[in-house]
């Protein structure tokens, strides 16, 4: 399974007041661009929050920097936790790639209801961005092989 900072999932964090009501549309289930995996975005606390639920290969984080975490599976995985509004339909944080066990800043950007743009960098200058797709609850929490 090819695992790249952009492949995994985008999440977001604002005021209490600012998602009341999901008002950007983040909150969802988001298939990643090669199809790899789907990250479901809720929030919590004041903040965003998304978790791995599906995954086409189910690897173990055995790059993770903390030995204790290395056994874990992907699924069920929170990626980010420090994403913060960065103007309208758009935030700014960081997330974790379990394929090298780094953490990496990251941009996500509403392209309407339906699309997510994620884009990352590596010391601010080398970057790449992935679209991820809305899709509907029950097909990504279906169980697959």
């Amino acid at each position: 399974m090819r695992w790249t900072i952009l492949a995994m999932v985008g999440l977001s964090s604002m005021a209490p007041a600012a998602w009341a009501g999901d008002r950007d549309g983040l909150v969802g289930t988001w298939l990643t661009e090669n199809g790899d995996s789907r990250i479901r975005i809720s929030p919590c606390g004041a903040s965003f929050c998304g978790t791995v639920v599906w995954a086409k290969t189910n690897i173990l984080d055995l790059h993770n920097p903390d030995a204790s975490l290395r056994r874990r599976t992907v699924v069920g995985m929170p990626l980010t936790r420090d994403m913060k509004a960065d103007g309208p339909g758009s935030w700014t944080g960081s997330i974790y790639n379990p394929e090298n066990g780094k953490t990496y800043d990251i941009t996500m950007r509403a392209l309407g209801a339906e699309k997510l743009e994620v884009e990352g960098c590596v010391l601010g200058v080398l970057c790449g961005s992935d679209t991820w797709s809305r899709q509907l609850e029950e097909t990504a929490s279906a169980v697959r092989p």
